[in-house]
């Protein structure tokens, strides 16, 4: 029998692979705390995340596995192909997922992927000259927090 972790891993990622921000949304926990190469969240700002980006892409697919999770924790392997919307190159991103959780929920949640790799594929020159520079790292993350930011006036302020 699955661990109930384990199953919200798995519910997690179905979820994403419908594209179903929503759903996504409601495996966290409200102290729930996401970080990656881009983003680090805290809160409901978590989910909006996941909803923001399911809406924007249109040509998601993702594929998941090795998903493991019990008591203390869990991880999941993961990789998705898309459209960068802000260049429109194409991007296949390998990431490991690491979990914890809380009252049936995710509490934490960290994803790593290599950041250069991933510049390279969605930014072309500019990433495989400066993704693995500080300058560049920060200016993505700046634009994407500004990208959340404007989602979330748009939604209300949630």
């Amino acid at each position: 029998m699955q661990h109930p972790n384990a199953a919200l891993i798995e519910r997690f990622y179905q979820a994403f692979a419908r594209r179903d921000g929503a759903a996504m949304a409601a495996c966290y926990h409200a102290e729930a705390h996401f970080t990656d190469e881009v983003f680090d969240l805290r809160g409901a700002r978590v989910g909006l995340m996941w909803r923001m980006l399911c809406e924007r892409a249109a040509d998601l697919r993702i594929e998941y596995r090795a998903v493991e999770g019990g008591d203390a924790g869990g991880s999941a392997h993961w990789e998705a192909w898309y459209g960068f919307s802000q260049t429109g190159r194409q991007v296949h991103n390998v990431i490991e997922a690491r979990f914890e959780f809380r009252d049936g929920l995710i509490l934490r949640h960290v994803d790593r992927f290599g950041f250069h790799r991933w510049a390279s594929q969605a930014l072309g020159l500019p990433g495989l000259l400066l993704g693995w520079t500080p300058l560049l790292r920060n200016k993505v993350r700046a634009t994407a927090a500004r990208g959340l930011e404007q989602y979330a006036a748009r939604q209300g302020g949630a």
